[in-house]
Formats: structure tokens, sequence, C-alpha cells
């Protein structure tokens, strides 16, 4: 039965609640790091491992949901994972320094969950996903501005100290779950004991799957490398801190302007490949600058890094859902993709930093970056053609809706008419 207007659009509310709290838990940490230090007597290093352990989890935790949402129901299973962010919140307000390790794992974990949930959710409940995938991964950027600079203002406005300031992010996590319960409803309708298909690492024998991975991989990588050493960057060139940090906010909203368009323009085209292009050509465009004239036309080369992210990531989460035939195939599909690409995407900072001290300069790191858009747009190619995997078995428990065709076998992945 067709929704109401009314339903249609709580619907989307609640996964834009879902959306906006996939990043305030993590990215919120690092404003409020020199004052953490401070109170807590941690190094750099342990206290960099708060702000790294969340994207740990990311990949470690992506292939538990598939097996999650085939037990409980997709529904449930997102109702969870903001259940376990709502209790790694609060566990940071205690005062054991162990319960801040603690909490950051359970906020890692259970969003590693919800970001590979709702795109499959997404996939199920709308014919053309593309545009609510454009305000789901619009949501993600907002949410992620949202935790890095309204952290401190919050805190100043409310009179409390850092940690009080992280868990005032817990209200957020309280209004999505409060907002999502009624779509969690009919979760364990479709709950079943059904054995489950074949492994979700077996879907990496398709051509077509592992170069969906790599393309979510090297745009993760993109995005977590620089974007953790771009107030650095800018700092080292002279632009003040106070800059720097407006410039990382502008890169964010232009972000959030670019996952809005890109997932909704994919979803209208038969294949996405001259999106890889247009992305592949933004990062040109910022990384260029920034590696050129860092310090003219600053504005112009954040922005253009900006909308290459933001547009970027959306468009991956995307081909995980255009290039799967059902709904469980693209929460294996995501589990698989995010598991690698975030462990993958750790990684970046660390040889960003390691290669800047080598070299005593920003010059070979930002290359580096420029040389990945080589393989980048390679495998994004791939990903990009009009075609969905090949699987069998793959279905969600009685009563969920699929919005594709189902796959026609072809050289590893069926061509969708």
């Amino acid at each position: 039965m067709p929704r109401s207007r009314t339903a249609a659009l709580l619907l989307l509310a609640a996964i834009v609640a879902v959306a906006l709290n996939q990043r305030p838990g993590v990215v919120a940490v690092a404003p409020v790091l020199g004052e953490l230090r401070a109170d807590t007597g941690l190094s750099s290093a342990l206290a960099g491992l708060l702000t790294t352990l969340p994207v740990l989890c990311f990949g470690a935790f992506a292939p538990v949901a598939p097996r999650l949402a085939r037990r409980i129901g997709l529904e449930t299973a997102v109702g969870l994972s903001l259940i376990l962010l709502a209790v790694g919140i609060a566990l940071r307000l205690l005062s054991p320094v162990a319960l801040l390790y603690a909490g950051s794992v359970l906020v890692g974990a259970a969003i590693a969950l919800a970001n590979v949930l709702l795109p499959a959710y997404v996939k199920r409940e709308f014919r053309r996903p593309g545009a609510v995938m454009g305000l789901y991964s619009a949501a993600l950027n907002v949410g992620a501005a949202a935790g890095a600079a309204l952290t401190i203002p919050l805190a100043g406005a409310l009179g409390v100290d850092w940690r009080w300031a992280l868990g005032a992010w817990l209200v957020l996590a309280l209004a999505g779950l409060a907002l999502w319960l009624p779509v969690a409803g009919t979760g364990h309708a479709r709950r079943t004991t059904a054995p489950l298909p074949e492994g979700s690492w077996s879907l990496l024998r398709q051509p077509l799957a592992r170069q969906v991975t790599a393309y979510l991989g090297l745009q993760s990588v993109q995005f977590y490398s620089l974007a953790a050493w771009l107030p650095t960057l800018l700092a080292d060139v002279g632009i003040p801190a106070g800059r720097g940090g407006f410039l990382l906010g502008l890169a964010n909203l232009v972000g959030a302007a670019g996952a809005l368009l890109a997932p909704a323009q994919a979803g209208r085209m038969r294949t996405q490949r001259p999106l890889v292009l247009a992305v592949a050509l933004a990062y040109l465009v910022g990384l260029g600058g920034l590696l050129v004239a860092p310090a003219d036309g600053t504005l112009v080369w954040v922005a253009a890094f900006g909308l290459a992210q933001g547009s970027g990531f959306a468009l991956a989460l995307t081909l995980i859902v255009l290039r799967s035939p059902t709904p469980l195939t693209a929460a294996r599909l995501g589990g698989v993709a995010q598991c690698l690409g975030y462990l993958l995407a750790a990684t970046g900072p660390l040889v960003l930093g390691a290669l800047h001290d080598v070299t005593g300069g920003w010059a070979w790191p930002v290359a580096l970056m420029l040389a990945l858009l080589a393989p980048m747009i390679w495998v994004g190619w791939g990903a990009g053609r009009d075609a969905v995997l090949t699987v069998v078995g793959d279905e969600l428990p009685a009563g969920a809706r699929t919005a594709s065709p189902g796959p026609v076998p072809r050289g590893g992945a069926g061509r969708r008419g």
C-alpha cells in the first residue's frame, strides 16, 4: 500500500535524524582534545587514539550489520545502533579514562551498523533511492559540520566542561531514536531463522564488487587523510587558525551540497561514469591548488575539495545501492566495502603525517593524494557501469520490498535493462 504524504515525510525525517547522528559522536572529540588532555593527563598519541578508534570500528563492525539485519530486521537493527550510540556517548560522561575509550568503541560500532544499514533500508523502501540517498548523504555532512563547529560554543553557552560538551550530543541521539521508533515497529515481523546465504566476503569474487569497494576505500582515504591535516597545512602557510577553522567548516557545507546533488543525479543515470570523472576533476582542482598555491586562492581550493569529498562519498554509497539487486545484497556489499574502506582510510592520516615528517613540508603528501586519483578513477569507471551483482538466495525476510529488478548473469554482473 502506498504511503500517505505525511507518512513519507515522517519516514524521511527519521532517516535524516539517524544520518545526523552518524558523525558528531566522532568529530566532536577533536575540538575538546586540548581541554581533555589537560584534565586527564593523556599523551598526544593516546588522545589521538580517541579520534582514530571510531574510524577503525567503522571498518571492524561493518560486516556485522548484514547478519544483524537478517536476524532482527533492518528497522530494529537501526534502532539498536541508536541505542548503542546513546550508551557510548553517555559513557564519556563518567570519570574513569578507560570509559572514554569504551564509549568511543561503542560510538564507532553503532555508527558502523548505521552506515551499512541505512543505505540498505533506503534501497528497500524507495523505488528511486537516488534522491533519498542524496538527502541522507547531505545530512551526514551537516552532522559532521555541526559536531566540529558547535561543540565548543555549546559548552560555552551551557557553562559546562569537555565531558558535558561531548555528552550534549546524547540529546540528538535520543531525538533520533524517538523519531525512528515508529519506523522500527515492523522489524520483529521480519525476523527470520532461515539460513544465511553465502558469506558477504564471497561478493569480492566479482569484479564489480571489488571495484565498488575500492572506490569507496580510495574516496575515504582522500577525505580522512586531508581532512585530518588540512588545518595544520593551512596554518603552516600562514593562514590564522580561526580562518582555517572557517575554511574547514566551509568545506563541510559545500560537501553537504555535493552530497545532496550527486546521488539524485546518479539515480537518474544509466551509468555513473560522468559523475566519477566530475568528482575526480573537483579533487584535481582542490588538491592541485593546495599543492601549487596553498596561500593564494585558498577559498577556491578548499571549496573544491569540499565539493569533491561530499559528492564523492555520497556517490560511493549510492553505487553500493545501485549495483545491488536486493536490499540484503546492499547491506552485504556495504558491510564489506565499508570494512575495507574505513580500515584503509584510518591509515591515511598516519601516512600523510609520516611523509610530512620525513620531507618537512606538505608538497609530497598532497602530491601523493593527487597520485591516488588515478586508481580511484580507474576503479570508479568500472563501478559506475550499468550493471548489478549476481547473487542467489539473497532476500530479506517476507514482506520486505526490493526496488531493483533481479540480476541477469553476465560476466559476474547483471546488466540492467
